[in-house]
Order: structure tokens, then sequence, then C-alpha cells
């Protein structure tokens, strides 16, 4: 396994356990409207993912009438389409590797 392969498993699991932690504890929420998934995804990869119909809008408990996106599926999703290769310069460079990877 090459030392990038690595860091990239190690970087998920390490993301995956502070979201099941923060879910756990209520800090997170399951349902996200569909800005908070643009914030958090990016706009042409939710509607891209909708349009695929990988994810469907589904009506919230929490939120009343209002259609949401469960965050566990966009995230698999996203983990899945290797979003890097898709994030803007800004945000590639804060996930850039340390020096000899």
């Amino acid at each position: 396994m090459k030392l990038k392969d690595l860091f990239y498993l190690l970087k998920n699991a390490a993301e995956q356990g502070v979201n099941n932690a923060l879910l756990e504890s209520g800090q997170l929420q399951e349902q996200l409207s569909k800005a908070e998934a643009y914030r958090l995804f990016g706009r042409g990869n939710v509607d891209r993912w909708i349009s695929e119909g990988l994810i469907s809008p589904i009506l919230s408990k929490e939120r009343g009438s209002r259609k949401s996106l469960d965050r566990n599926k966009l995230e698999a999703i996203a983990a899945a389409s290797n979003r890097i290769t898709y994030l803007p310069v800004a945000d590639r460079q804060a996930t850039s590797f340390p020096k000899g990877l």
C-alpha cells in the first residue's frame, strides 16, 4: 500500500469517527437541507447525484414538511466519487499532502 493511500484511509476513518460521535451526541443532524448539502459538498455535485438517482430528497421528520437529504448517504456518495478531483483549487490546497507523499 502506498503512503498516499494510507493517508486517505486514515483521514477518512478519522472524519467518519468524528461524524459518528457528533451524530450520537446530537451536535450533528442526520438530515440536511439542500442548501446545507450544497455548502458541504458543492452545488454541482449534489445536483448531479440527484439527477443520476444516487440520492433523492425525502420528507424530513425533523424539519416539518421540508424535503431534506440523508447526511450518511451524501457522505458515502462523496467518498465513492473520489471527490478530491472535483474540489476547487483553494479546497484542494487545504487538503494537500505533507511533503514526501
